[in-house]
């Protein structure tokens, strides 16, 4: 049975419930494809070591600063700005940009977890046989995504407790299971090491400013801050629970399930020779004819990776449904029943436009836009540059200066601090745990964010090769 606040919001029935809700928010589809190709182009182990060190440095701060943000407040992202005093600045570029990201990413998210489904039962059917044809044909891709989105809906109708971190609780272990069945069958092939070797042992000669951006720039996506998802998750959060913690086993999941998808896609490419700088080609071109390689079993282990692929999006496309439906349930007091049917069905009106930017339309397919010197073709990549580049970098940097500058950064401190009697010991040359996490929160994490978005916006290019 769901615990319930004050104003019948709902809350998390156990701190294991809220860390696997909030780790399956971060665990996405960007750990299992992305990490591996992104680790690929920047020299593997070297990465691997910069990337652990961007976690910790600056992925766990952010994660106490968002977490404990929410249950200060005890309202979603905009009820969180606005019962703190924001003013229409703070409240349109941290608070609605931040609703916005969630809403608009679910959009797009979601057609390309349809395309996990396609894959699964075709692991067993062998119906596509090219991927470029698959994501063209628009009687495969718009069912897909429709299924998709539905199974986010249902589970959010549940409730936060009775739904999100029921679901959670199940999908979390399954999507470790299924990681570990995947990782030791990549790993028992022929010449598996090579890629094993590859893959974590470091270069420390490759280590330059485009792998430490790369690195600070995964590490940002990969947490869940900037979509004012752990502020949500965080306004359901007891009391009683220790954000210390619990943000530890957070970064520590997120960061796991990335190292382990390294150790399930390396071995099998090097295995059969395959590039694993590929690119966003290696989950849906060059896997599936790894998989069809593989001797005995072939098509279990390929329809268990893609059952993995789309129990980590799913993990996560509950937490961007409960964002915008939080702040309809909280703010405009609408059930959540309506809440959640509103904020599926008008995502997937939006994505529709993504769903045939494959090739199945012309129009979206073909149109393009110049984004900071790089044109970005297509209605997907194009929402993707925009809503899951830009402007989640732009929603975190003015969540950190509000907290650190506008507000009293000392009271988000003690939120933090409750439960959690090491947040105030001393560690570092005289310093608390505390103030040392106020110094990160107020100049070090700003910045590295900013340095971040410089990038992205290519300021910063003629310095680091991109």
């Amino acid at each position: 049975m769901s615990l319930q606040s004050s104003d019948n919001r709902g809350q998390w029935g156990s701190k294991f419930g809220f860390i696997m809700a909030a780790a399956g928010s971060a665990v996405g589809l960007g750990n299992i494809w992305r990490f591996p190709y992104i680790t690929g182009q920047n020299g593997g182990g070297a990465f691997v070591f910069v990337y652990v060190l961007c976690v910790l440095l600056i992925g766990l701060p952010l994660i106490y600063n968002e977490v404990a943000f929410g249950r200060l407040t005890g309202k979603n992202t905009i009820g969180a700005f606005k019962n703190t005093g924001a003013n229409k600045f703070w409240m349109a570029s941290g608070a609605v940009l931040a609703l916005l990201v969630s809403f608009f990413v679910l959009s797009y998210y979601s057609v390309i977890a349809g395309w996990t489904i396609g894959y699964i039962i075709s692991e067993f059917t062998d119906f596509i046989k090219d991927f470029s044809t698959f994501q063209a044909n628009p009687s495969y891709v718009i069912p897909f995504f429709a299924v998709f989105m539905l199974v986010t809906i249902l589970i959010v109708l549940g409730g936060v407790s009775g739904g999100i971190e029921k679901a959670s609780k199940i999908l979390m272990p399954v999507l470790f299971l299924l990681v570990f069945l995947v990782m030791l069958r990549s790993l028992t092939l022929p010449g598996a090491m090579e890629g094993v070797r590859y893959y974590l042992t470091p270069d420390f000669s490759k280590i330059n400013g485009q792998v430490i951006l790369a690195a600070l720039g995964q590490a940002f996506f990969s947490l869940s801050v900037g979509w004012g998802i752990l502020i949500t998750y965080g306004s359901y959060l007891p009391k009683s629970n220790n954000i210390v913690t619990s943000g530890v086993w957070i970064g520590l999941m997120d960061t796991g399930v990335a190292l382990l998808a390294g150790l399930m896609i390396f071995p099998a490419v090097f295995a059969f020779g395959k590039d694993p700088a590929q690119g966003t080609a290696l989950v849906f071109q060059v896997l599936p004819e790894v998989f069809n390689s593989i001797p005995t079993g072939g098509n279990i282990v390929g329809a268990s990776f893609f059952l993995l692929l789309c129990v980590a999006a799913l993990t996560s496309s509950i937490s961007m449904i409960e964002v915008p439906a939080s702040y309809l349930i909280d703010e405009k007091k609408w059930s959540r029943k309506k809440a959640a049917w509103t904020v599926g069905i008008l995502a997937f009106l939006v994505g529709i436009p993504s769903a045939l930017s494959g090739g199945a339309s012309k129009l979206f397919t073909e149109m393009s836009i110049d984004l900071f010197g790089s044109t970005k073709t297509g209605f997907l990549d194009i929402m993707d540059s925009i809503w899951g580049g830009l402007f989640i970098v732009v929603v975190a940097l003015m969540t950190c200066i509000y907290t650190g500058w506008v507000m009293d950064v000392k009271k988000l401190s003690a939120e933090i601090g409750l439960g959690a009697p090491v947040f105030e010991k001393k560690i570092i040359g005289g310093l608390t745990a505390s103030q040392l996490w106020i110094f990160f929160i107020r100049y070090v994490c700003p910045l590295v964010i900013l340095v971040v978005l410089l990038n992205m916006i290519g300021v910063f290019g003629v310095f680091v090769g991109t």
